[in-house]
């Protein structure tokens, strides 16, 4: 039988509604140290389930106000690939679409315009007037957009006939706005599972390290991202077989591990757990400890993976992981992400932001 574990001590009435909330995902749950002479006023009920439940079970006590609405579906079936029309939105919409058939998923492409006569300079000192000359010049800018993503939305469907990436559900829309603004209005509305995205190259991606559509969409909003970087030789599909998880040494290293898992876990991969040190949080022996319990946790709870752990010094991170690249080859990184604002990118970026931002790596970027 499976190991029961605890995962919260409550009141009598806190574990009932625990429990429901659990249940009702199809987790098992067991309460114990229930007074059953007067139930009402019992207190330190353990809420307790199986240990390859809790994953989920975290998940769903860390958003309580997701899981607690009558619609238990909040997050969609749906994958949102973000295009500019270039060969690397295609590549990552081709990569969409390969995890969208693992996953019983649906894909949405997602094309953003920016009206010229809004975006230009308007004097605010006089009355804006609305010519019918400018009615159809924008009509005819949004006519343009939706042909140019129907263009873009058959060559995909043309690769779907032909046999070069699987078959899924396509739909397509098309926004007013700037890229970054309509794709987290869009996600805060309709919840995709995941969002993929075509990523500069390196040499490009340092100069725009504030104002790239990607950073502002992880800042702005609270999705799991997988970038697509413009050197990735994958042309159809994303198969990653030697991972390099940032770990944090907390439960959301969990959470974030469930992601990944439930994302690419159909197939087996090497999984590299790399701590980052932070000062004054952790001794090298507590740091060591429980690298060694996170990796044994995970190697009883996600079959198909393969965890081993490095530590990593702050000192001589970048060099550590570049040696750690070229004996691994890493094919995906994979990144708890906490908000952080531009301010704090610009003058205070981590180790593991200034390494993501000099590599052409795939990234799976995870909130929590």
């Amino acid at each position: 039988m499976s190991r029961l574990i605890t995962v919260a001590i409550h009141t009598y009435e806190k574990a009932l509604a625990l429990r429901a909330m659990l249940e009702n995902e199809n987790i098992k749950v067991t309460l114990n140290n229930v007074n059953l002479e007067a139930p009402g006023l019992a207190s330190g009920v353990r809420v307790r389930i199986p240990e390859e439940d809790l994953p989920l079970a975290l998940r769903i006590i860390e958003n309580r106000e997701l899981f607690a609405s009558a619609a238990p579906a909040s997050a969609s079936h749906n994958i949102l690939v973000p295009v500019d029309l270039s060969p690397n939105s295609f590549k990552a919409a081709c990569v969409a679409c390969s995890i969208a058939a693992r996953r019983n998923a649906s894909i949405t492409l997602l094309y953003s315009y920016i009206d010229p006569y809004i975006a230009g300079n308007i004097q605010f000192t006089d009355s804006l007037t609305y010519e019918i000359g400018e009615s159809g010049a924008r009509k005819q800018i949004e006519d343009s957009a939706g042909k140019l993503l129907e263009s873009f939305s058959q060559r995909l469907r043309d690769a779907m006939i032909n046999g070069d990436v699987p078959t899924v559900e396509l739909s397509h829309t098309v926004v007013e706005g700037v890229p970054e603004d309509a794709i987290v209005e869009y996600g805060k509305v309709n919840t995709p599972r995941l969002i993929v995205m075509g990523t500069r190259a390196s040499d490009r991606k340092e100069s725009d390290m504030i104002g790239s559509v990607t950073a502002e969409v992880l800042d702005e909003g609270r999705f799991t991202v997988l970038t697509v970087p413009e050197p990735v030789e994958t042309a159809t599909s994303l198969s990653p077989r030697n991972i390099l998880f940032f770990s944090n040494l907390n439960q959301d290293d969990i959470l974030a591990i469930d992601t990944l898992y439930r994302i690419f876990g159909d197939k087996t991969a090497s999984v590299t757990i790399v701590h980052i040190p932070q000062k004054r949080r952790f001794s090298d022996s507590s740091a060591d400890k429980a690298l060694r319990r996170l990796s044994e946790f995970c190697r009883n709870n996600f079959s198909h993976y393969h965890f081993v752990t490095v530590p990593v010094s702050q000192a001589d991170g970048v060099k550590e992981f570049a040696e750690l690249d070229e004996a691994n080859h890493f094919d995906l990184i994979v990144v708890p992400n906490r908000k952080r604002n531009a301010f704090s990118r610009l003058f205070k970026p981590g180790l593991a932001h200034k390494i993501l931002f000099h590599t052409d790596i795939p990234m799976l970027i995870i909130p929590v």
